[in-house]
């Protein structure tokens, strides 16, 4: 696997870099330092991401480096969550315990399976991690909106469904895949 030094690589490396600074934000409890931090580190995640597709600069090395950074940002929104909205969240902790099992699931699995982190870069995961992300951000700046935490979830649901459901049908990792669709549509073009 080559290693290239890109924008989009670099965004995911500074998030990656920025994760005990933020853990400690949470753990020290400053939640204005917290917020401001993990509002930057989503909007790096979009950017590294649209950088990366927009101007051909996906690399299999960056698509590995985005999802481990990726899980980093995960285990800052949720500490977060705890340490800062538990009260807002507590009537809700079933569905998400439910939401963070299945996360959880879906980058631990791999890991038995392949040795790494999933890199499928899906775009249910796309598009559920900008639902997230707008979830979180808005939970952090505004407050809790139970109509758009429950959108998220169901987002979140479908989008790890196809996650797994790939993992058991792909006999070895890949990055970059689209769907589950397409690859099934791949497959029968072989």
């Amino acid at each position: 696997m080559k290693v290239v030094w890109n924008i989009p690589n670099i965004l995911s490396l500074y998030r990656l870099l920025m994760f005990p600074v933020i853990l400690y934000f949470a753990i020290s409890k400053q939640e204005l330092l917290f917020t401001w931090f993990i509002c930057i580190n989503l909007v790096t995640d979009i950017l590294d991401g649209f950088i990366a597709r927009r101007f051909n600069m996906q690399t299999e090395f960056g698509a590995r480096l985005d999802s481990i950074a990726d899980i980093g940002t995960y285990i800052l929104a949720f500490s977060g969550i705890f340490i800062f909205k538990s009260t807002e969240l507590q009537p809700h902790y079933i569905s998400l315990y439910i939401f963070l099992a299945l996360f959880v699931i879906c980058q631990t699995l791999p890991l038995f399976r392949w040795g790494r982190f999933p890199s499928f870069h899906l775009y249910s995961w796309k598009v559920g991690g900008y639902i997230q992300g707008i979830w979180f951000f808005t939970l952090f700046v505004f407050g809790f909106s139970e109509a758009y935490y429950y959108f998220m979830l169901t987002s979140g649901y479908l989008a790890f469904s196809e996650h797994l459901i790939l993992q058991f049908m792909l006999k070895e990792p890949r990055s970059n895949l689209k769907g589950l669709y397409w690859v099934l549509k791949d497959s029968k073009s072989k």
